[in-house]
């Protein structure tokens, strides 16, 4: 299916011609795998889901926390909220709260795909509140699902990329990553997942085997190390041999302009 030529123009003051949600919705789309059961946030996270079923993974399933299992998203009907509706059109089933969760419980969802308001250096999520908790300066909407999603699955995190988001240590940890980095996580009893990829408008990212830190996967095209650093509120280790991110192709971008005409989650 063709977008038409006034919703799929390049947006004029981009001179790169895609936006920064463009870039993440299509590089966290890339981190998917044919087959895989994905339990997706609404935003960015679903719409790179929806990208990857259009693109070459039409066997992945989307799970969603209000209940709907295999969803599959009509062009221009990208719900608001995961217990929207149009969320059940052609899908397999649906649940109730509970039982979703407990197919994460019970080890059928691969991946976890979400945001966050935070994250720090071993991919620790806060969605909670920021600042000191007797008196936070901002209150943010909390978990929902986050904690049993981060807790029991490999985790793809799609985020702005800013000094304030990126911090050393989160002010709550909503939804663990690594926890401390190391053996932390298994410690604590978590025996499965962990954080798996972060994906910004400046890089892609993964996280060192023993230490648990995040590190830089590939910089995004014309991102200098320098900058990322400057925008990362802790330290990165750098690898001589790191690389560069394809740019979105014409088929990757004309196919996202098509599943959101209206530009309501890619502008």
């Amino acid at each position: 299916m063709t977008p038409d030529t006034k919703t799929a123009a390049k947006p004029a003051t981009d001179p790169k011609g895609y936006t920064a949600n463009e870039l993440l919705a299509i590089l966290s789309a890339r981190q998917l795998k044919e087959g895989q059961v994905v339990f997706a946030g609404v935003g960015v996270p679903l719409l790179a889901a929806t990208l990857a079923q259009r693109l070459g993974c039409p066997g992945l399933t989307i799970l969603f926390e209000g209940g709907v299992v295999g969803a599959f998203i009509e062009p221009g009907k990208l719900p608001p909220s995961t217990n929207d509706q149009r969320c059940t059109r052609r899908a397999n089933m649906v649940l109730g709260s509970a039982d979703v969760l407990l197919l994460l419980q019970r080890g059928y969802v691969d991946v976890g795909f979400m945001g966050g308001a935070q994250i720090d250096q071993y991919g620790n999520l806060n969605s909670s509140f920021i600042g000191d908790p007797k008196n936070p300066k901002t209150r943010l909407p909390g978990t929902g699902g986050g904690n049993d999603i981060s807790s029991l699955t490999d985790m793809i995190v799609a985020m702005k990329h800013e000094k304030r988001r990126f911090v050393e240590n989160v002010d709550f940890v909503t939804s663990p990553g690594w926890l401390s980095g190391g053996t932390s996580r298994r410690e604590a009893g978590l025996t499965h997942g962990g954080m798996f990829r972060v994906v910004t408008e400046l890089a892609v990212f993964g996280f060192d085997e023993k230490t648990r830190r995040m590190k830089p996967l590939a910089l995004n095209p014309g991102v200098t190390r320098e900058e990322l650093q400057d925008n990362t509120g802790f330290r990165l280790d750098f690898d001589p041999d790191l690389g560069t991110t394809d740019p979105p192709s014409e088929r990757e971008l004309s196919t996202l302009r098509m599943l959101d005409p209206e530009r309501l989650f890619i502008a």
